[in-house]
């Protein structure tokens, strides 16, 4: 078993890309198979990541009225939530949402504001003036998740300063019609394409346990290494009252290290990060993200939902014996 994963290690060292059939078999993988896994992609996440991990964060710049119909999300006009609805914020106070996460050790300030794209005019330039101001008063590097670009926006991002674009593929492109269907996966990739033509890094990944199938687990994973992005966020189902998931279960712990594990062999120079949903469906294993090969965690709110204290997360990473990369 041991040599096995060795080999598999060696293969992913040389470049050689993780075939389905072995894919499936991590994502089903037990008892000391999985730790073996597991530790094998600790390796890849420490021989190309490094040994310290990334804390990132976010605003929700401007909350639900989204005229996408994508069945988990609390902010679609589709649905019927208790999701907050207001418009962008101040630029006073998303600049202020980046020096608050700056003291907190965040790498990665995001802007994230609900719709299929940005407004034109006025709301556009404030989130410019915003990116600029955080890029003059704090070390953290800013990022934008707007919904979907043109070429003339991302280069506008990326001369005010932004350094990430986010844009989640969500799903793999075969399960995507029944997750949405007010735009066409296409648009997505064609984002994400636009952000690197311009220069910024791009963080896109996706949302498990929406019924897919552990197939359509490794087709994403296969769609983002061609796309070849530069982060990967990995979030979990917590299922939304009122949304057309509310009643899905919750992934097993287990299965979330599973597929943050596949993802590290996938992708074994990205960095992983664990985002919306850990809570709920890891539970008290939390701190394993680490060692099935995450390179990075989310902290503080999401976009709907409340996330753990500060001071809670700094006492899992104390206890996995993890370090955060300051930033520079």
């Amino acid at each position: 078993m041991f040599n096995k994963v060795q080999q598999l290690i060696e293969q992913i060292v040389a470049g050689e890309q993780l075939n389905q059939s072995t894919a499936i078999h991590i994502l089903t993988a037990q008892g000391a198979e999985l730790t073996a896994f597991m530790a094998g992609a600790h390796h890849l996440k420490e021989q190309f990541c490094g040994n310290n991990i990334d804390l990132c964060s976010i605003i929700n710049a401007k909350s639900g009225r989204c005229a996408e119909n994508c069945s988990f999300c609390a902010q679609s006009s589709f649905h019927q939530t208790d999701a907050p609805s207001y418009p962008l914020k101040s630029i006073d106070e998303i600049v202020a949402g980046a020096l608050a996460a700056e003291k907190n050790g965040t790498a990665c300030y995001g802007i994230v504001t609900s719709g299929t794209s940005i407004e034109p005019g006025d709301e556009f330039e404030q989130t410019l003036e915003a990116i600029r101001r955080i890029r003059q008063q704090s070390n953290t590097a800013p990022s934008a998740s707007l919904g979907l670009l043109t070429k003339d926006y991302a280069e506008a991002l990326a001369s005010a300063g932004c350094v990430t674009y986010h844009h989640n593929l969500e799903t793999a492109r075969s399960f995507f019609p029944e997750i949405c269907t007010t735009h066409d996966y296409e648009d997505d990739i064609e984002t994400i394409r636009c952000a690197k033509a311009a220069g910024m890094k791009v963080c896109s990944g996706g949302i498990f346990g929406l019924g897919e199938s552990p197939e359509q687990r490794f087709e994403m994973a296969q769609t983002l290494r061609e796309l070849d992005v530069d982060s990967v966020p990995l979030n979990f189902l917590s299922p939304v009252p009122g949304t057309p998931l509310e009643n899905s279960d919750l992934l097993s712990p287990l299965d979330c290290l599973r597929i943050i594990c596949l993802y590290r062999y996938m992708l074994p120079k990205q960095k992983i990060t664990i985002c919306g949903g850990r809570e709920k469906n890891l539970r008290e294993f939390q701190s394993a993200i680490f060692f099935a090969g995450a390179s990075g965690m989310m902290i503080g709110n999401y976009l709907t939902t409340t996330g753990r204290s500060h001071e809670t997360d700094m006492q899992l990473l104390k206890d996995a014996e993890v370090r955060i990369n300051v930033c520079s």
